[in-house]
């Protein structure tokens, strides 16, 4: 029987939580409701917002509705918030230990996991340094970093330890997106596409571009962004591959306040007709995503104990994220440059 792979989980968000309800055994009650609400928990998992998502079926709280991942036991949390800490321990069946600090969490563990459900990802290279230089695999949760300099910097790390690091957004491992990927030769010669985004946020950024990815493919070429606000509308081009959207896709960003349970939209045109994607690329399906990355974590843990290479798998999913990261930056200078259009080999 193949050893469980331990793990040790920085930030005990609602991204925390979401992942670890796929891999680890809880309490489902105590999941619908961990703490008091009047106590004014600082993650929304705490309200009970993982609980809606992953136990759907109406008659009975404690029937799960997805799917989850075997395999893994978590050893050891941390979060900011140390009473976040400790109710994401009093939820799982193993009741890791709470760490004092997060340099704590890559002790004795085979995968240190970074969640990250709504930062900005300006602090994923301080989190993981203890971790991979110990030769820990380990995850980034989206965004891989906030800056194109601190994701090289992870990688050297990693090369440096010999530790396996893998960072994935949901969009880029979702399987409506790869369903609407399977219809784009419905439209025949495909010009243009179009993508309801979250936000301008890198939070929410990255989704969209990992989404794009996805759907249409990595090799993005250059950025164009325009308000309103912070990369409101982006604009994506592949250069002039025949294999990608001729004209482009343009990812237009909402306030967040009208969107169905984070629900994202994808239009694509060509020469045959335009495709409009189902309402299936929301909260309810993006568990399904989240058991995806969880299987080739699981993958990449696996690998490394055999002294096995990443696979192709792994190794195409990270380099989007590093692209994803390179966009986003780019979208930002072309912001900051009055909108001008900005190569992605130009961010460094």
């Amino acid at each position: 029987m193949t050893e469980p792979i331990k793990v040790g989980l920085i930030r005990c968000d609602t991204h925390g939580m979401y992942y670890a309800a796929l891999m680890a055994g809880h309490d489902p009650l105590k999941l619908q409701r961990p703490v008091d609400l009047d106590d004014d928990p600082p993650y929304s998992w705490q309200n009970g917002s993982v609980h809606y998502y992953f136990y759907g079926f109406c008659a009975d709280p404690r029937q799960r509705t997805v799917d989850t991942v075997d395999g893994f036991k978590i050893v050891n949390v941390w979060d900011v918030h140390r009473d976040a800490a400790e109710s994401f321990s009093a939820v799982l069946d193993d009741r890791p230990h709470v760490c004092d600090s997060y340099e704590q969490v890559s002790d004795g563990v085979d995968l240190v996991f970074i969640a990250d459900c709504n930062e900005d990802g300006s602090d994923h290279l301080q989190l993981a340094t203890p971790g991979l230089q110990k030769g820990v695999a380990t995850f980034i949760d989206k965004p891989m970093a906030n800056e194109v300099g601190d994701v090289e910097k992870l990688l050297a790390l990693s090369k440096k330890h010999r530790a396996p690091l893998f960072s994935a957004s949901i969009l880029r491992h979702l399987p409506g997106a790869f369903q609407f990927r399977a219809r784009l030769a419905d439209v025949g010669k495909l010009d243009c596409a179009t993508i309801r985004g979250l936000s301008g946020h890198i939070a929410g950024q990255i989704h969209s571009v990992s989404l794009a990815q996805a759907i249409f493919g990595g090799g993005i070429e250059t950025v164009h962004t325009m308000g309103p606000g912070p990369l409101g509308v982006m604009h994506l081009s592949w250069g002039d591959r025949p294999d990608r959207p001729k004209s482009g896709v343009v990812i237009q960003n909402g306030d967040g306040r009208t969107q169905y349970h984070c629900a994202m939209h994808v239009t694509a045109y060509g020469s045959a007709g335009a495709i409009l994607s189902e309402n299936n690329i929301n909260d309810w399906t993006y568990p399904a995503g989240a058991a995806n990355i969880i299987k080739l974590i699981k993958k990449m843990v696996l690998e490394n104990r055999s002294n096995k290479n990443m696979s192709d798998e792994l190794k195409e999913s990270l380099q989007d994220m590093v692209e994803a990261v390179r966009v986003v930056n780019a979208g930002r200078l072309s912001s900051a440059e009055g909108s001008r259009p900005v190569r992605v080999d130009e961010i460094h």
